[in-house]
């Protein structure tokens, strides 16, 4: 079962004005690889929200961090096994 942060959602649509200027939304079109002002901000959105994802479960874990129960050494003895 893939994590949440990497699984693919399909969103409603919803019609957006914004007020960006050319050069960022020229510069997300090249970056993106994409033809469409649409398809831009999609890629933009999709990589904002994965990283803000990534970010807040980092930040998780370092509050409370792995325990390990075994050493590099044991788990190598019990996967041999």
């Amino acid at each position: 079962m893939p994590h949440r942060i990497f699984e693919k959602r399909e969103y409603k649509q919803m019609k957006v004005t914004a007020l960006l200027p050319d050069e960022m939304i020229r510069e997300a079109m090249e970056l993106s690889d994409t033809s469409s002002v649409t398809d831009a901000l999609k890629t933009a959105l999709t990589h904002y929200i994965s990283i803000e994802k990534i970010k807040r479960a980092s930040e998780s874990i370092a509050a409370e961090p792995l325990v390990f129960y075994y050493t590099a050494e044991e788990l190598r003895f019990k996967n041999q096994s």
